[in-house]
């Protein structure tokens, strides 16, 4: 394996999420709550083949903009 540098990466994503619930406020809250947190889908394999490793994910910011 080559050796590696650490990178702090920022990432924006925007996900439209269409969610039935009680009221608005539940919606924003369960949609925020459930969805907040991506996990690392990259596996043993595909990091030796591609000499990566994802140290951490930490969610910091997620609020939903608009109903």
């Amino acid at each position: 394996m080559l050796p590696m540098k650490t990178f702090r990466i920022a990432l924006t994503r925007t996900y439209l999420v269409t969610i039935n619930a009680e009221n608005e406020f539940k919606a924003r809250l369960f949609s925020e709550y459930y969805l907040g947190n991506s996990p690392d889908l990259s596996d043993n394999k595909i990091r030796r083949e591609k000499n990566f490793y994802i140290e951490n994910i930490k969610m910091v910011y997620n609020e939903a903009q608009e109903i």
